[in-house]
């Protein structure tokens, strides 16, 4: 099973989607983990603010994260394979190995007549 960590920045929550400003990226990267975790991946998440410890934990974390622009950092099965930003459900899936459903297009020819009834 593939596990993938995350090290937040310090943030009032767990999800960081609380208090008077969030990240609009927030929300939906707390979807894409929703999501992977559906696909059967772990996800282990650690908030700077509420868990110091997990950070020094790992020393490539440690080293790391003497970059002040290093957080967010992402691992996968213990290798550092992103840091600065929060990644799209694409990069998340790839490094799991897990599949992106592929959205279909709209048909907007269809023998159904104008009001898309049949």
């Amino acid at each position: 099973m593939t596990t993938l960590q995350v090290f937040d920045r310090p943030m009032c929550c767990s999800t960081g989607v609380c208090g008077p400003q969030v990240d609009p990226v927030l929300p939906r990267f707390a979807a894409d983990l929703a999501w992977l975790k559906e696909q059967g991946v772990n996800v282990e998440r650690y908030n700077l603010a509420q868990q110091p410890q997990a950070f020094v934990a790992h020393e490539d974390v440690k080293t790391a994260i003497q970059d002040e622009d290093a957080l967010p950092l992402f691992r996968v099965n213990g290798e550092i394979v992103y840091k600065g930003k929060y990644p799209s459900r694409s990069m998340l899936a790839r490094w799991c190995g897990v599949s992106v459903p592929v959205a279909l297009p709209v048909n907007s020819e269809t023998s159904c007549g104008p009001t898309g009834c049949c």
